[in-house]
């Protein structure tokens, strides 16, 4: 509010300082781990593990038959699409804040956008980590005047430095995180300005989206129920124009996704 630059940063560092005080214990049982670690250097600076026992460790002995098969590609297809939509989710989310969204709904360098998502999807996987995928948490960023790929750098060079450092990040506390991502999400939410209100085809859709994402923990469970919602709404109401066949064939895609998955 008051405009200082870094402003989320200060604030969670704060938090942090404030944790570590024993009378003022916002950490919990882990806090009292950290504090101890945290008295010596021993306690800060550590080697990063070894990943040579996840890192391309390849199972191929379950696709021996059609059921493996099968399975296989009905995980494959529910991945991708979670991985889709999440990603759009953010990417349009973080753009709109960024300036980078035209008149009519266009992200400038959206393909760029889901091919550095994509790339880090597969090497995330092939080194055994979980999902390596683009985060809502970027608008952090872009509130802060980032609005280039050197924020993303920069931010990638950090967290690179961040390993050798383990227990000392380690430290900061949920308390410290939680309220940068409700400032982050308030940040987000100017984009609903846009949305016609008085359409209850166009808001209710809209409506459903946003109220799912939290409830459901996951951004993708919003989108596939909001664009479901928005096809039968607009197909009960008899506007066929509106609905293209991509929108018809994910929405059958969707409601069978929710059936059978």
């Amino acid at each position: 509010m008051k405009g200082v630059r870094g402003g989320i940063l200060w604030g969670i560092l704060a938090t942090t300082a404030l944790g570590l005080i024993p009378m003022y214990n916002v950490m919990g049982a882990d806090g009292a781990v950290s504090r101890v670690a945290l008295t010596s250097l021993n306690g800060i600076i550590s080697v990063p593990p070894s990943i040579k026992d996840i890192a391309f460790q390849f199972t191929w002995s379950e696709l021996t038959d059609a059921k493996g098969i099968l399975d296989m590609i009905v995980v494959l297809f529910t991945f991708l699409f979670l991985d889709i939509f999440d990603t759009m989710g953010t990417v349009i989310g973080v753009s709109e804040k960024a300036g980078y969204v035209d008149k009519e709904g266009n992200v400038d360098g959206i393909n760029e956008c889901f091919m550095a998502d994509s790339i880090g999807t597969i090497c995330g996987a092939a080194l055994g980590t979980s999902t390596t995928t683009t985060y809502v948490e970027s608008a952090a960023g872009v509130a802060d005047g980032g609005r280039t790929g050197l924020t993303a750098f920069s931010t990638a060079v950090f967290f690179a430095i961040a390993l050798l450092f383990a227990p000392l990040f380690l430290a900061i506390p949920s308390a410290a995180t939680a309220p940068a991502l409700i400032v982050v999400g308030m940040m987000m939410m100017t984009p609903v300005l846009k949305i016609d209100w008085k359409d209850p085809v166009e808001a209710l859709p809209a409506f459903i989206t946003m109220v799912v994402m939290p409830f459901s923990f996951s951004i993708s469970d919003g989108i596939l129920i909001g664009m479901i919602s928005y096809v039968l709404l607009n197909a009960l109401c008899g506007n066929f124009k509106s609905i293209t066949p991509t929108m018809w064939v994910l929405a059958i895609l969707f409601v069978l996704r929710y059936i059978f998955i």
